[in-house]
């Protein structure tokens, strides 16, 4: 038997991701961003939520440009206090021991310590209520060369540690269950 729950939020895991801002150093910042996904195959897109009345609302409108870092299990305490502290009363970077690195494409900042760096431009913003909606293009990825896997050039989130966030709590990947199309592959004798 199922219950009625009044709707929520409830489309989970997700990744738990630190987005940077910022054109310059001295508006550098990083925010946790829960409400983030991919929307599009081709052309690469994805998206962040964000409440205007956080201090990177407006950087990030100013300059529609942006970074989502994925975390790994050992970033998972910088992950949440990113998250619940504010750029304006502190430098995120030096006070979690973070290094800004020059991004390739965009101008924001990305996480040298992150395993893989998705680099993004605004194309659209939504209001939808709590939340603005960044639509954004992927215009580069840095993937760190340590979780490449040599044989096939995939990039190895097991081994990268990646870090999911589930209805409030933080969570590491499980073992590997299948690949994509795992259960209509033939058996080979």
């Amino acid at each position: 038997m199922k219950q009625d729950w009044r709707p929520g939020t409830l489309v989970y895991p997700l990744p738990a991701v630190m987005v940077t801002v910022g054109n310059e150093e001295s508006e550098y910042n990083i925010l946790t961003i829960g409400w983030t996904g991919t929307i599009c195959s081709d052309p690469a897109m994805c998206y962040i939520s964000v409440r205007p009345e956080r201090y990177s609302y407006d950087i990030l409108k100013k300059n529609m440009e942006f970074v989502i870092n994925l975390t790994t299990e050992e970033l998972a305490y910088a992950t949440d206090w990113c998250g619940v502290r504010s750029g304006k009363d502190y430098n995120k970077f030096k006070e979690m021991n973070l290094t800004p690195g020059q991004s390739h494409v965009v101008k924001a900042p990305y996480i040298e310590e992150a395993p893989l760096c998705i680099e993004c431009r605004v194309k659209e913003i939504l209001p939808l209520g709590t939340h603005d909606m960044f639509i954004a293009e992927v215009v580069n990825i840095l993937a760190d060369d340590k979780f490449i896997d040599p044989e096939t050039g995939g990039f190895d989130m097991k081994k990268a540690n990646i870090l999911a966030f589930v209805h409030g709590k933080y969570y590491g990947l499980g073992e590997l269950i299948g690949k994509f199309g795992w259960s209509v592959q033939r058996k080979h004798k």
